[in-house]
């Protein structure tokens, strides 16, 4: 028998190779496609080819900020950092015309140092730091006759148009609901299904995966429905429904989460009401008849619970829409099926809406108080204060991230303007999209960029050797705008279509084709920041792990000081159980980041993958504890054993990590 030899590829370059996967998003294609096309288009034919390429470039970046999710988050995660390089291109083109290059390269590096450190407060953050940066090199680099404040109204414009056809464009398939609420439906309902797999995956070895992407779908609802809005609540029932049903899965997922602890299997029908529930959500009918479990243990009694009250929510919805009651039984009424009673754990129970409307006790019991209230206000437990914000810049993250970016972009700008090349911009443009460190491990983007930069340059010298102009080249550039958000799914790919796009704005800018020249000025890019990116730093490595690590301790912290205080608040306890994960989410990020480095960085944060292992088991009983509480008022030995245990090894494990020790009194819950 032959022998088959396996070879283990290193974590930097398994990173490098790795792409998503999922559906074609048709319509953020088809945005793309009228995006930078059109506009460079009109400026065309009105003689204004600068005014084209600037409103090009900003629907352009605008376009790599369009992900999916509802209208209104749009709207902020395309428009913050669209402004932010409005600012950018108004400081560069004022600083590029009246500063000589050693006090240039010093405004940039502090924009660099600025922009870096804002970065680590989030990816809308860290979006405007991008664009900040890389529309301060072009306006300090590029020869456009346009003053400053003008090339930012047009730089603005382009991201504006792209804002534009995000709001007013239907998603295929949604014109038979209210379609501006598309995003948010999309996601409530995967939040659903993904309480639904989890269900399936208990007992197994793909529970933990399946509660990872619990926490993914409920990060991307709550983001969806929490968008930027010009009235503080909701104004359309269609929205306000969508909160509720989206308030109704967050006992679902608590239920789910405890069951998965016990780690013990479930009969496939546990898995249906969710599932079914799903389906409601996507296309706005009754959700009918929901199996009931069995109401054996803590976990399935809550999961019952909180079907009742989901089915009543959906059903008070679709009264309000005028839906008609689903199940067609009589108020209290349950059927049998196979000669089972309601409730055996063999049997498969129906709980219809009129069965929820009347246990329920709507406005009585807690759990229906915290889903109104989580409904209504949303799930801000504890607000964004600036204090906060200038903890998260000035922190070891934020410094950490300002000091390479500053070093990388100032570096860059100094190179460039030293060589004298008419298209000097583009190296520093270029160190911000290699050095950013929320942006992937470093290594992983030199070689994605280098061999993104390669193949874009080699296929834009072949068209341009063929295709007319300027309508080859503006067809050309509609063409990329629509690839962009397919091309996302790898920065290889990405850089590909980008560099595209790029040449051939700058052929239709009036300067010459410059395919050679950018393949040489991305390379020195990539050995400038490979060089920096590797020098020693002052301070600790790995600030922006260590700062994700303790704010997810912190909120660790505070969810089981909740739990533990008996509080019947439900709404604060799922809030603070919402931003337990998603700070474990962030820190799991910027873990994995991190080990993919080369191991000179990956060795700055080793251990620290089982401080965040060892918190998620904590906060998993954390829920698992409160569940019991709702259902006894006291914990088992299991449980309590348990926290002493995951508290002792948390403490082991921060110390072997250099980690700060947690706070006192969580030892001591």
């Amino acid at each position: 028998m032959p022998r088959v030899f396996s070879v283990a590829l290193p974590p930097w370059l398994t990173h490098a190779l790795r792409a998503q996967r999922g559906p074609v998003p048709w319509n953020a294609v088809v945005r793309g496609a009228l995006a930078a096309g059109p506009l460079l288009l009109a400026a065309v034919l009105a003689g204004r080819e600068s005014v084209g390429v600037m409103a090009a470039l900003g629907a352009m970046l605008a376009g790599i900020n369009d992900r999916p999710g509802s209208r209104r988050t749009a709207v902020h995660r395309i428009g913050v950092p669209g402004l932010a390089g409005a600012a950018g291109l108004v400081v560069g083109t004022y600083a590029g015309e009246g500063l000589g290059t050693v006090p240039l390269t010093l405004i940039l590096t502090a924009l660099g140092l600025l922009a870096g450190a804002v970065s680590a407060v989030g990816p809308v953050s860290s979006g405007a730091g991008t664009q900040l940066l890389v529309a301060a090199a072009i306006g300090a680099g590029m020869p456009l006759p346009e003053p400053g404040w003008q090339r930012a109204l047009f730089f603005l414009a382009g991201a504006a148009w792209l804002i534009a056809l995000r709001l007013a464009l239907p998603t295929p398939g949604a014109l038979a609901h209210d379609f501006r609420f598309d995003g948010e439906r999309v996601a409530v309902a995967d939040v659903y299904d993904a309480i639904a797999e989890l269900l399936a995956a208990a007992g197994g070895e793909q529970a933990g995966a399946r509660r990872a992407a619990l926490t993914a779908a409920l990060d991307h609802a709550q983001d969806a429905l929490a968008g930027p809005r010009l009235r503080r609540y909701a104004s359309s029932s269609a929205e306000r429904r969508l909160r509720a049903q989206y308030a109704a899965a967050l006992p679902l997922a608590e239920a789910a989460t405890a069951l998965a602890w016990a780690g013990d299997a479930l009969p496939a029908r546990t898995a249906e009401g969710p599932r079914r529930l799903a389906v409601a959500v996507r296309t706005g009918e009754p959700c009918g008849p929901l199996p009931a479990p069995a109401r054996s243990v803590p976990g399935l009694r809550a999961l019952d619970d909180a079907l009742l009250h989901a089915a009543e929510t959906f059903d008070r919805g679709g009264k309000q829409t005028g839906g008609k009651q689903t199940g067609g039984r009589k108020p209290g009424s349950r059927q049998e099926i196979d000669g089972k009673k309601a409730g055996d754990e063999h049997g498969a129970a129906l709980h219809s809406d009129a069965d929820a409307a009347l246990h329920s006790g709507a406005g009585t019991n807690p759990l229906d108080r915290g889903a109104r209230q989580t409904a209504h206000k949303g799930l801000r437990l504890r607000p964004f204060r600036t204090k906060a914000l200038l903890r998260t810049v000035t922190g070891p993250g934020g410094r950490e991230y300002g000091f390479r970016v500053a070093l990388c972009y100032g570096a860059s700008a100094a190179v460039a303007q030293a060589l004298h090349h008419v298209h000097w911009y583009w190296l520093p443009a270029t160190a911000v999209f290699l050095v950013k460190p929320d942006l992937g491990p470093l290594v992983s983007r030199v070689l994605n960029r280098a061999a993104g930069t390669v193949l874009g340059a080699l296929v834009f010298a072949g068209f341009a050797a063929v295709l007319p102009r300027p309508e080859g080249l503006i067809a050309l550039v509609a063409i990329s705008g629509a690839l962009i958000p397919v091309a996302t799914r790898h920065f290889a790919a990405q850089t590909a279509v980008v560099t595209v796009l790029v040449l051939a704005l700058v052929m239709v800018g009036g300067e010459p084709e410059a395919s050679w020249s950018r393949i040489g000025e991305t390379l020195l890019a990539c050995a400038i920041v490979l060089i920096v990116g590797h020098l020693p730093a002052p301070g600790q490595r790995g600030g922006n792990v260590r700062a994700r690590l303790d704010a997810a301790t912190d909120a660790a912290h505070a969810y089981l000081t909740h739990v533990l205080s008996g509080a019947d608040d439900r709404a604060a306890r799922w809030a603070l159980r919402r931003e337990a994960y998603r700070k474990l989410a962030e820190a799991r990020a910027a873990i994995d980041r991190a080990a993919a480095e080369l191991p000179t960085l990956a060795r700055h944060t080793e251990g620290t993958d089982e401080v965040a292992a060892t918190l998620e088991r904590l906060v998993d009983t954390t829920t698992a504890c409160a569940v019991h509480l709702d259902d006894t008022g006291r914990l088992t030995p299991r449980h309590t054993e348990r926290l002493a245990t995951l508290l002792d090894e948390l403490v082991e494990q921060r110390e072997r990590a250099g980690l700060a020790d947690p706070p006192a009194d969580l030892l001591s819950a």
